[in-house]
């Protein structure tokens, strides 16, 4: 199993990918204790997709994320560069209507510029290589006005939650590792999410990429985060 470093090769970080796909979505639920499902939900409630919308869930994987979008009336895009968790949404999602499958590269997404109405990135923004380029990709598709949603890993602000959070990467998720398949993202995960930047960092690097009213909202104390965000055009 190839493992990636946190220099974020794209090829390495998607044969890992690949090679998780179809535990992928228990491997979430393990490593959160379950909260992943919530988060997700705050995510559909929060990006609030409309029939008739266009919807890009960049980095989708198995698509779990995107059905939600589609059930809503929204034609929706789950795109992402590994073909394996592609393979695997595809025959899971089969019959989901509104719903497509798209194989793409966040640093230079396939679709034209102003494509869609609201793009969202679930947990895989700090697996490319440059965050900067991908939120200006995201940008470039996204119509004026269109609606940006991040939901990510982050740091609580609470320095005791801090330390116990930081404590379960360091040596909770090695230990799940062990009885793994795929060892390897397990440790790949916990050390990008300790290099992760906090909540105030991520929204600048928002509002550098050109998008404007930026704001965050934590989610379970601040182990993860959501971030809004509009495209002035």
């Amino acid at each position: 199993m190839t493992r990636a470093s946190l220099d974020k090769q794209p090829a390495d970080v998607a044969a890992m990918f690949d090679g998780t796909a179809e535990r992928y979505d228990l491997l979430n639920t393990l490593m959160t204790g379950g909260q992943d499902r919530r988060w997700r939900r705050a995510v559909v409630r929060a990006l609030d997709a409309r029939p008739g919308e266009r919807v890009l869930d960049l980095a989708a994987g198995t698509g779990t994320s995107s059905v939600p979008f589609a059930q809503a009336g929204a034609d929706t895009v789950a795109c992402d560069f590994s073909l394996g968790m592609l393979r695997v949404g595809v025959r899971r999602q089969e019959g989901v209507r509104r719903l497509s499958f798209v194989a793409g590269d966040a640093l230079r997404l396939p679709f034209a510029d102003g494509s869609f109405d609201a793009v969202t990135i679930s947990f895989g923004l700090r697996n490319v290589a440059d965050t900067g380029r991908a939120l200006r990709e995201l940008r470039r598709v996204a119509r004026p006005g269109g609606r940006l949603l991040v939901c990510e890993v982050s740091h609580p602000p609470n320095a005791l939650l801090a330390l116990g959070h930081r404590t379960h990467l360091r040596y909770g998720l090695p230990m799940l590792a062990r009885v793994s398949s795929n060892p390897d993202s397990y440790h790949y995960l916990a050390e990008s999410t300790l290099a992760w930047p906090d909540q105030a960092e991520l929204a600048r690097l928002i509002q550098g990429a050109g998008w404007n009213a930026v704001r965050w909202r934590d989610l379970t104390f601040g182990v993860a985060a959501l971030h809004h965000a509009t495209n002035p055009g």
